[in-house]
């Protein structure tokens, strides 16, 4: 227990001294949301990875995942690292950080209501990020929270409320340049720490495979005894990526186009480790016994992880768990920060643009305009506390497991804002009536289903709403008003 408070108050006490070394370079809008978009490749491909991995993966995904599909499970890592990381940043880097610069575009909401010229987009995209991260949140405290409880011994609602205030604390105090150092730091706990918690449960195998309890056949096979269910989750948890304003986000504030080549070839290569790791861990969750039942008679999914480490020795369970607090603290950082800034700058403060090359009219003075850029970084700030205190109420009493909760939040965010993003940076022809069409398609999906109790999975429904994006917009950009051709050429002119 010694070793453990040891290295978690070791961890804890850096993470808040990042916040307070950054707090100099978060006085202004672009310093606290984007870090003066100097954010060089090692710290924004971190930064991806761990927003990209949290306790979500760690103990909901892999947990469940590694229990229906066992050793196959090991795709959706790979998925996680080819799709969600390497074409992701080949496809959106550049595109990405090119066109935001050009047009001025601070958050993705941001991007929609300038790209397509409608203020009223960009309301209602900062409406769906931040009513839609709220489950995601509430699923990241109750993963971490249950690995805590089981390592610690402490009650789930100290670990969650815990949890909530050091991730407020850092991210207030120091903004996306915290939360980048921060995240490079626990990457690199990530990375020690996922390698060795996988090769110690390799070791725990027997070598006969006689200790198995759910049967050796297709819980060993390639693809598992699920292969379509287990193609759902790799498109939710690997597409779903290029559709979360969280992820996007790193893009817009990486340095140059030199750095982007080289956060590609890191962002990948740390994804093919944690997440493979990961997954693979949680495909041996059958050889540690049955999980605990929920009052339903259901399986607690979310008490096979725990689980699994309760039998490891003392040490390996500090390092554990500081992976997943890593990962988890990371991942709220990068949550928070992006719903703070998108109700901001997109629904409090929405100040109207200039189309890029023209020039806006009403100026105001150099010292208006400082004092107007600190007003925004302080309603950030105290909206960082609003949404903690939603999300922590709701992981207090969390309705579904971890797995479902991302699921309802990835899919109507991503079935929402992915095709006419990504279309947006390639395609001319995008209208602002078929993004309109996506916003409905891509929540309303999500939240239909779940208002008639899941007849559809909540990750295959997800995964259906992110794909359906795309015939969506297109079909619908095709009988519809095209926008100004002047006005969009302005919009590629950084090319």
């Amino acid at each position: 227990m010694f070793i453990k408070i040891l290295l978690t108050i070791v961890f804890l006490t850096v993470m808040v001294a990042v916040g307070v070394y950054s707090r100099k370079q978060s006085r202004s809008v672009d310093g606290f949301v984007l870090g003066g978009r100097a954010v060089g490749p090692w710290l924004t491909a971190f930064a991806y990875g761990t927003s990209y991995f949290s306790a979500v993966v760690f103990v909901g995904y892999a947990g469940q995942f590694g229990w229906k599909y066992g050793l196959s499970s090991a795709w959706i890592g790979v998925g996680n690292a080819v799709i969600g990381s390497l074409l992701a940043w080949l496809v959106l880097g550049r595109r990405t950080k090119l066109m935001s610069q050009h047009i001025e575009s601070r958050t993705m909401p941001d991007f929609f209501g300038t790209r397509y010229q409608s203020q009223q987009l960009r309301v209602m995209a900062s409406i769906i990020a931040f009513v839609f991260l709220i489950p995601y949140t509430a699923g990241v405290y109750k993963g971490i929270s249950t690995l805590f409880e089981m390592g610690f011994g402490i009650p789930y609602e100290y670990c969650v409320v815990l949890m909530a205030v050091l991730t407020a604390v850092y991210v207030i105090l120091g903004g996306y340049k915290a939360t980048a150092m921060n995240d490079f730091i626990q990457g690199v706990i990530m990375l020690l720490g996922g390698l060795t918690a996988a090769v110690t449960k390799m070791a725990a195998l027997p070598a006969d495979g006689a200790a198995t309890t759910g049967g050796s056949g297709p819980y060993a096979s390639l693809w598992g005894p699920d292969p379509w269910n287990l193609l759902g989750v790799v498109v939710l948890t690997s597409l779903g990526t290029w559709g979360l304003p969280q992820m996007v986000g790193k893009f817009y504030s990486i340095t140059d186009e030199s750095a982007i080549r080289r956060g590609t070839i890191i962002s990948t290569i740390f994804a093919f480790i944690v997440a493979g790791g990961c997954y693979f861990l949680g495909g041996f969750g059958r050889l540690f016994g049955t999980p605990p039942t929920l009052p339903s008679g259901r399986l607690d999914f979310d008490a096979i992880v725990p689980s699994m480490l309760a039998t490891l020795p003392d040490f390996i369970i500090a390092l554990v768990v500081l992976l997943v607090l890593s990962a988890s603290m990371s991942t709220l950082a990068s949550l928070v920060l992006t719903s703070s800034s998108t109700m901001t700058l997109d629904l409090i403060y929405r100040d109207k643009k200039a189309l890029p090359g023209e020039v806006e009219e009403g100026s105001i003075d150099d010292v208006v305009a400082e004092r107007v850029e600190r007003r925004k970084v302080v309603v950030m700030r105290v909206l960082i506390v609003f949404f903690i205190a939603i999300s922590l109420l709701i992981a207090l009493n969390p309705p579904t497991f971890i797995a479902q909760l991302m699921g309802i939040s990835w899919g109507a965010l991503a079935g929402a804002f992915l095709a006419p993003f990504m279309l947006g940076l390639y395609w001319r022809g995008v209208t602002t009536a078929s993004v309109w069409a996506c916003f409905v398609w891509g929540v309303g999906l999500t939240t239909v289903n779940m208002l008639l109790g899941n007849p559809i999975n909540p990750i295959n429904c997800g995964a259906i709403a992110m794909v359906g994006g795309f015939p969506v917009v297109w079909l619908v950009s095709l009988f519809t008003p095209k926008m100004a051709r002047e006005d969009v050429n302005k919009m590629f002119d950084w090319k």
